[in-house]
């Protein structure tokens, strides 16, 4: 087990007991908990107010799981089929303005679309849930298979579930099945211009 996360300065426990586990217990989550996850996500920052963010979802044993489930790799299918709710993020890559008649490109929509992801994992974890990001997954057949028009960047893909024993896992994942830890703040930060090292 790794040591336990220690802050360089002092922040909410909230930001360092959020983590992303893969065991999960399959349990239900309900309309109305859902929904509250993506009513933070809702209160996300974003440029211009643009609020590009898109969440597709579907609840496990739901007609739409397999499909969802189906568009991650084989590694990640294996421990997120025992999530409570799997969710594809996209967001809109053009926004239109007030006063305008024609959208121009919005250079940060990937960027606030991952503000709504943070405000959702942050509330999950107020609630007592657990969400894991996957990058490992087919977006052109998300895009094909959800009807995600073009004007729309497939972004992640993110399992929501109640933590399950790490002994649920192969013994792979069970090694992995930790909170990480965080580089020093010293090494992210600067003052000024860019002195960091390669």
């Amino acid at each position: 087990m790794s040591q336990p996360r220690q802050t360089d300065h002092a922040i909410h426990p909230l930001f360092i007991n959020r983590w992303s586990p893969r065991a999960f217990t399959g349990e239900s989550i309900d309309q109305p908990t859902l929904d509250s996850l993506f009513e933070a996500a809702r209160w996300a920052p974003s440029a211009n107010n643009s609020q590009p963010w898109r969440f597709i979802y579907a609840r496990n044993g739901s007609a739409h799981w397999p499909e969802l489930l189906e568009l991650l790799n084989e590694k990640n299918r294996a421990w997120a089929s025992n999530a409570s709710v799997l969710i594809v993020l996209v967001s809109k890559t053009t926004h239109l303005r007030a006063g305008s008649d024609a959208a121009t490109a919005l250079r940060n929509h990937s960027l606030d679309a991952g503000a709504a992801w943070a405000h959702l994992a942050l509330q999950a974890e107020h609630a007592g849930w657990h969400s894991h990001a996957i990058g490992g997954f087919d977006r052109e057949q998300a895009r094909t298979l959800l009807g995600v028009p073009d004007g729309y960047q497939v972004e992640i893909a993110i399992a929501i579930g109640k933590l399950a024993s790490r002994d649920s896992l192969s013994a792979e994942l069970q090694a992995r099945e930790q909170p990480n830890q965080r580089n020093p703040l010293h090494s992210l930060i600067a003052e000024g211009r860019f002195s960091f090292q390669a």
